[in-house]
């Protein structure tokens, strides 16, 4: 059953250039919709101070993306972010469909 997903992500703000995240989220859209998902919206919220310091950084890229997919993939989706490097943390939750 396909259900409605959001997910925040939050970047190293390390990365070189706009075109490096933009290669990090269109990685992730790509593992949703190769799975049979479909992104709906991806809003780059940008670089933003952090509430408390992660790894040591006290910055973020932030990233929103909302997407309908099998509960599966946005399994296999959380699964590859928290192996990659690059993402410091995510939340992704199930919208309640009203």
């Amino acid at each position: 059953m396909v259900r409605p997903y959001e997910i925040v992500t939050i970047y190293n703000p390390g990365l070189e250039n706009e075109e490096a995240y933009d290669a990090q989220i269109e990685r992730f859209a790509a593992l949703v919709t190769e799975n049979g998902g479909e992104v709906v919206n991806i809003d780059k919220w940008g670089r933003r101070r952090l509430a408390y310091e992660i790894k040591g950084l006290t910055e973020g890229y932030y990233v929103e993306m909302t997407f309908n997919a099998e509960p599966a993939v946005a399994a296999e989706l959380e699964r590859v972010l928290k192996i990659t490097d690059t993402v410091v943390r995510h939340l992704l939750v199930k919208v309640d469909e009203k």
